[in-house]
């Protein structure tokens, strides 16, 4: 059960709707954000560019989303800009992982603490971890322990802790693959199951789908890996994995596919409570702002990036659960 304090649940108001729907905007990527935008520009601009695109997210799409997902490294400036109504996460974890070791081991950022994130205001502390259920359990214990250790910090900081989980396979790096498909709702579902337990301390989780959408029957022109009634109860079992508040993360899908994700997993009676919703949002400004500058990213991201957050909002309405539902008050 979610099990919060005063001060905890007067938080998760902030980052939801009225109704208790997350409805919150991601932009805490880092390295992989910078390259792609200096790909696109002809000029050197450094850090510049990554910090003057995430103020321009914050300033332009904070007024029609719950919340914002930002980094301490780069995303502090766009923290101040964003909407008086919206909530405030911000990122406890390095970006990436260290390829030359096995287990994606975790790490948090040298300079920064849980009582530093939330002395900047947030209202949330979020941390990535890489997580294979299948993998040596003496790696996967580690990561126990290290998640112990970050629930622990929020609970004494009286912060929420929202753990996002990402799944993969040790023995198959190709994650989109069907090979992966395959296994991907037993590697989804049983990860929810273990962070779950009261140990970890976890507030909400940020969680991927249970299946890869591109290979449900009749969702692409792919030979399927799953038929609908399996995707559905894939879903299902995901939702009676845990009895916390969990949101979906975009994995980076367009934001058609995203929005047809949902009504499916509604469909499949998951009890979902909102989105944590990055690139599906504004993803295609990177190459605008980049190329052209930023009065034209602008512009897109109050068309198409309002769109976009705007039909999202709607489709929660009709498809996620209140997390207040699951609530206790400690």
């Amino acid at each position: 059960m979610l099990n919060l304090t005063p001060a905890k649940r007067e938080a998760l108001e902030r980052l939801s709707d009225e109704n208790g729907i997350i409805g919150a905007l991601a932009i805490d990527q880092r390295g992989s954000l910078k390259k792609m935008l200096q790909q696109e520009s002809t000029a050197n601009q450094g850090d510049d560019i990554i910090i003057s695109f995430k103020e321009l997210i914050s300033e332009e799409l904070t007024p029609y989303a719950t919340s914002i997902l930002l980094d301490p490294e780069y995303g502090l400036p766009a923290a101040k800009k964003r909407d008086k109504n919206a909530g405030l996460l911000l990122a406890y974890e390095k970006t990436g992982y260290d390829a030359t070791q096995p287990g994606r081991m975790p790490d948090i950022l040298d300079d920064w603490s849980v009582q530093r994130i939330k002395a900047q205001g947030a209202d949330a502390v979020k941390f990535l971890l890489y997580y294979d259920v299948d993998e040596d359990p003496i790696i996967n214990e580690k990561k126990h322990i290290f998640v112990e250790r970050l629930g622990s910090e929020c609970q004494a900081e009286d912060i929420l802790f929202f753990l996002e989980l990402v799944s993969y396979d040790a023995d198959n790096d190709d994650v989109k693959s069907r090979d992966y498909a395959k296994v991907k709702p037993h590697k989804v579902n049983e990860m929810m199951k273990e962070f779950s337990k009261a140990q970890y301390k976890v507030d909400v989780l940020k969680v991927e789908v249970p299946v890869n959408m591109t290979y449900v029957e009749g969702f692409s022109e792919e030979t399927p890996v799953y038929s609908q009634e399996e995707a559905k109860q894939y879903f299902k079992e995901q939702s009676e994995a845990t009895d916390l508040p969990f949101i979906f993360l975009s994995a980076g899908v367009s934001a058609a596919l995203f929005q047809d994700t949902l009504r499916f997993a509604k469909d499949a009676g998951s009890n979902f409570n909102g989105v944590l919703c990055g690139r599906a949002t504004w993803k295609d400004s990177v190459a605008i702002f980049g190329r052209d500058g930023e009065a034209a990213g602008k512009q897109w991201l109050q068309q198409n990036g309002k769109k976009n957050v705007e039909d999202l909002n709607a489709l929660l309405k009709k498809t996620a659960t209140s997390w207040k539902q699951a609530e206790i008050l400690a």
